[in-house]
């Protein structure tokens, strides 16, 4: 649709409001003298003419009874009246109609006799433009009605619209729809106001599933913390009542006890490191942070882990530099839950390989295990919150669902992304990028 600015509109609705009555009145004359002109007609004039000659040519009979009849016959049959006034104001002839509002002046002239000024004649020709202004005058309402109408119609009525939908959007009805508007300021505003609308829409969305998803984290960690802590509880009962009483069975209670207290240490960490990453808004710290450096800090703290299965790590480090903006230490835990992953999921003497350079103003990273790799439901779903695959799922491999939703998080405020896949040799890769020095976060 077709917009106009306001003001352009105001400037034509004045021409408009002055056009139209205009036009009535031409037209009503028109109609009304079947001429273009405004002035006398001839035979206007010649009545005018012959009118005045008669009244010189009897000044004597003015005051003649006889004569004042026959002259308002013959002013009957021009359809023009005539007003006859002395020197001294008196009026000594005057025609039935002469004066009132119907008739209009048409000429006047005075009498000289011996240089002295005998009366004064006045002609009044019918008032021929009342027509004309009447019709000026209904032109001029039509005119205001159309101009009211459209500012009804393209101002008032959306103003109205954005007022009450501007009310349904405070009490939460996301449903508004506006009317169009040809005035460019109103239109900007109603675009302004969709876009407001689905920004709306679109954040309150979020905010629902974020807030099903805050719920569900907080049932399943209660769950996760339920397990442990019974665990941690029967067998320090067991201790406390002297369940075990071999030196053999207490450090076995005692093994078991730290075992869950372990698992406990590390969900709690897990837990407050995405809830920390949960809060976008939160300011990220921004430092150069050598990824090499980041990469080999996190490669020894799995390392312990890694002993224990047998699993070992290979780490193929880029030729230049890889220095990116951000937070070095959630960048760890980044990399950390990723190896964690891996490991746990490697078999027995297995292989870890990570890999990182620089390509394209990018740190690309790739870190590749020889487990089973992912099934196609995982690959959908592996960074949903406290998901776990089937072959995960056994407490046992200390697997709590948050990791990969955790280093996804944190990858991605640095600016970059981080993806899942199968390695075509077999085993789980996971594929992520960070820009060079990002601004972002």
């Amino acid at each position: 649709m077709k917009t106009i600015r306001i003001r352009k509109f105001t400037l034509l609705s004045l021409f408009f409001i002055s056009l139209v009555p205009w036009v009535f009145l031409v037209t009503a004359h028109v109609i009304n003298t079947k001429t273009f002109s405004f002035d006398l007609t001839d035979s206007q004039e010649a009545n005018f003419e012959q009118t005045a000659r008669l009244i010189e040519a009897n000044m004597e009979n003015w005051t003649d009874q006889a004569w004042q009849r026959q002259f308002s016959t013959y002013l009957q049959e021009l359809d023009v009246e005539v007003e006859i006034v002395s020197a001294a104001g008196e009026v000594i002839f005057q025609s039935n109609s002469a004066g009132e509002s119907r008739f209009s002046i048409s000429e006047q002239f005075s009498l000289v006799e011996d240089g002295n000024v005998t009366a004064r004649v006045l002609i009044y020709q019918q008032n021929s433009r009342a027509i004309q202004l009447i019709a000026a005058f209904a032109g001029f309402l039509l005119a205001l009605f159309l101009i009211g109408l459209a500012m009804r119609r393209w101002v008032i009525t959306p103003l109205e619209q954005l007022s009450f939908n501007a009310r349904r959007l405070a009490d939460g009805d996301f449903e508004v729809e506006l009317p169009s508007s040809r005035m460019k300021e109103i239109a900007d505003v109603g675009d302004a106001f969709r876009v407001m609308v689905a920004g709306l829409t679109e954040s309150f969305r979020k905010q629902v599933e974020l807030e099903e998803e805050r719920r569900f984290v907080i049932a399943a960690v209660a769950h996760d913390l339920r397990t442990p802590l019974f665990a941690l509880r029967g067998y320090l009962d067991g201790l406390e009542q002297g369940i075990a009483r071999s030196p053999e069975q207490v450090s076995k209670y005692v093994a078991v006890c730290k075992e869950k207290s372990g698992q406990l240490d590390r969900l709690v960490e897990e837990l407050f490191t995405f809830t920390k990453t949960d809060y976008s808004e939160s300011p990220l710290q921004q430092q150069p942070v050598d990824f090499g450096e980041v990469c080999r800090r996190a490669v020894e703290t799995i390392k312990p882990q890694a002993r224990q299965r047998e699993v070992s790590i290979l780490v193929k480090e880029a030729e230049a530099s890889c220095s990116v903006l951000g937070d070095g230490h959630l960048l760890e835990r980044a990399l950390t839950n990723m190896l964690d992953n891996a490991v746990r999921h490697t078999p027995q003497n297995g292989k870890i390989v990570i890999e990182y350079d620089l390509i394209a103003d990018n740190v690309r990273f790739m870190i590749r295990d020889e487990g089973a790799g992912f099934t196609a439901e995982e690959l959908q779903r592996v960074f949903e919150p406290l998901y776990r695959g089937e072959e995960s799922r056994n407490r046992a491999t200390g697997g709590v669902g948050l990791g990969l939703t955790i280093a996804r998080r944190i990858i991605g405020r640095h600016g970059g992304e981080l993806h899942a896949a199968n390695h075509p040799d077999g085993g789980a890769m996971l594929n992520g990028c960070i820009p060079v020095k990002t601004e972002n976060g």
